[in-house]
């Protein structure tokens, strides 16, 4: 089939390199973000997606909005099959949708119909999901609601940050678009409609919904940090200033502080919950680079009895 790519982030890559290599389809063109302003000087960046289209020497499209008029032009004018796409980050209209014969098939970080939205890896480590995984789906004008071409799963790890379940997603999915592409092409898959029963939403993780409260036991503050890192960033408060929590870990065993206070020892740093305590091992102060807890707690100086959160 003739493919038109839509992608953005880093996570999307690999989807389209699995697509460049496959070898059986041809991707004319790449559908992607225009290009955003990064780093201390703002200068406009390309994204992960335009960067590598471009190195492969594909045509790159960057419309402001998918209903743009020279954009919906040149798609017509490319004339695609099938339009996979991986977190492209803009919402296709009708119009857009109806171009390629074979629709938009987007790739999906979680078991559909759980956890559809823009967030499906954060609220999953957040729920203390132990398995999650990929789908493949024909796009329609709902959220995520479409039918379902193939799932892939994945074990979620104790220690995983969203970070780390993201990466390996987006590889096992890479094969999973790419499958599905050829599925379709040769007529052995058809989408199944998702079930009525089990939709959760996973809409995007705010910087709110990253603070963490002391007073929730420390099995939900683990899966906060892990769930929120590296984006937003699970946070909370010290002296008035912000601290982000960059890992920390439950410790069962020790139950004798209260919600948010904090003791030091020489090389380790505990905090009170709602349960148990927790210790923190990494850490980011406002305006600093992270750092271990212990190293912080030092130069801070904390005081016996204060307080995480407020």
């Amino acid at each position: 089939m003739k493919l038109v790519f839509a992608g953005t982030p880093e996570v999307a890559v690999p989807a389209l390199d699995a697509l460049i290599a496959s070898g059986r389809h041809e991707v004319a063109a790449v559908v992607t973000r225009p290009d955003a302003p990064a780093g201390r000087g703002r200068r406009l960046v390309a994204s992960p997606v335009a960067e590598r289209a471009e190195e492969a020497g594909i045509e790159v499209l960057k419309p402001a909005k998918p209903r743009d008029a020279d954009f919906l032009e040149r798609l017509r004018e490319i004339a695609p099959d099938c339009c996979p796409v991986v977190a492209y980050g803009a919402l296709l209209p009708r119009v857009a949708l109806d171009v390629p014969a074979r629709g938009w098939v987007n790739l999906h970080f979680s078991l559909l119909p759980a956890w559809r939205g823009a967030a499906p890896v954060q609220h999953s480590l957040m729920a203390g999901d132990e398995i999650t995984g990929a789908s493949t789906f024909l796009i329609e004008e709902g959220l995520d609601s479409g039918p379902v071409y193939g799932t892939v799963t994945e074990t979620v790890r104790p220690t995983d940050t969203s970070g780390d379940l993201l990466t390996r997603l987006a590889f096992a999915g890479a094969g999973l678009l790419a499958a599905t592409m050829d599925g379709i092409e040769d007529g052995s898959l058809k989408a199944v409609p998702q079930p009525d029963e089990g939709v959760t939403l996973a809409p995007k993780i705010t910087v709110e919904d990253a603070r963490i409260d002391w007073a929730a036991p420390a099995l939900r503050v683990d899966r906060v940090v892990r769930g929120c890192t590296p984006a937003p960033g699970a946070w909370t408060t010290f002296r008035g200033e912000r601290l982000k929590l960059v890992q920390a870990v439950p410790l069962p065993d020790r139950t004798d502080l209260v919600p948010g206070q904090l003791a030091a020892g020489k090389n380790n740093v505990y905090v009170g919950t709602g349960s148990h305590a927790v210790e923190l091992l990494w850490v980011q102060a406002q305006g600093k680079k992270p750092m271990r807890a212990a190293d912080w707690a030092r130069g801070v100086r904390i005081g016996e009895g204060e307080l995480l959160g407020g």
